[in-house]
């Protein structure tokens, strides 16, 4: 019986520190749903948000389709991301979760970048990937892993991570996020894409390059 009760009282932290966490994030709704509308006058005011009146609300709320299409590698860095939020599901308003296809052409990477909404846990349905995220300052652990299809691996939420193809064929994952719309930082795009561009000197400074390299890679983004 004393077991029992461990196991319950454990169940009990996990849910309670997990809704904990939920809390910080995207909002816990309250109500069975709450389908994003852009014009307040055809809406009604729910959860603190916008909300299309939910004796309205149709099937095509809640659907989106394609998701078995490849997306187009041809590109810097090889894949593609199919992102399915709340921006194409606009019935996933409140509800803490998205979802997106990767496509990788062969040696193709999903560059390292993070979602400073979501944590993402992510499956291999084709190819063979090598994946990994840094852990924060001071220690930027690097955690790596090889996958194959059906294994999972998960990136924790604000953290630098990335995937590549070490095959020559095409590979495709698919991943969930915990949140309507996790967004994404793209590293290389946000530091020498900026606009406008950062300083060069600072970015010099900061990665110990020649300042001739920095302006080449800004030229570059």
């Amino acid at each position: 019986m004393k077991g029992i009760h461990s196991i319950f009282l454990a169940c009990f932290l996990v849910s309670a520190f997990a809704c904990f966490l939920a809390s910080a994030f995207d909002p816990s709704p309250l109500q069975d749903f709450c389908v994003a509308i852009d014009d307040p006058k055809d809406a009604v005011f729910v959860n603190g948000k916008f909300c299309k009146d939910p004796k309205l609300a149709v099937a095509d709320d809640f659907f989106y389709s394609g998701l078995n299409k490849p997306g187009n590698t041809y590109n810097r860095v090889g894949s593609i991301v199919t992102t399915v939020n709340v921006d194409q599901i606009p019935g996933l308003n409140t509800l803490g979760i998205s979802l997106v296809r990767i496509d990788y052409a062969p040696y193709g990477e999903n560059p390292p970048h993070t979602h400073p909404r979501g944590t993402e846990i992510l499956v291999v349905v084709q190819g063979t990937l090598y994946v990994g995220f840094v852990t924060s300052n001071p220690e930027n652990r690097l955690i790596t892993k090889i996958l194959y299809p059906g294994d999972v691996f998960v990136f924790p939420i604000g953290l630098i991570h990335f995937q590549y193809n070490l095959g020559n064929t095409p590979a495709v994952a698919f991943a969930g996020l915990s949140s309507q719309n996790a967004g994404v930082i793209t590293i290389a795009n946000a530091v020498f894409g900026s606009n406008p561009p950062i300083n060069p000197d600072v970015l010099t400074k900061a990665f110990q390059l020649d300042k001739n390299v920095v302006t080449h890679l800004q030229s570059l983004f």
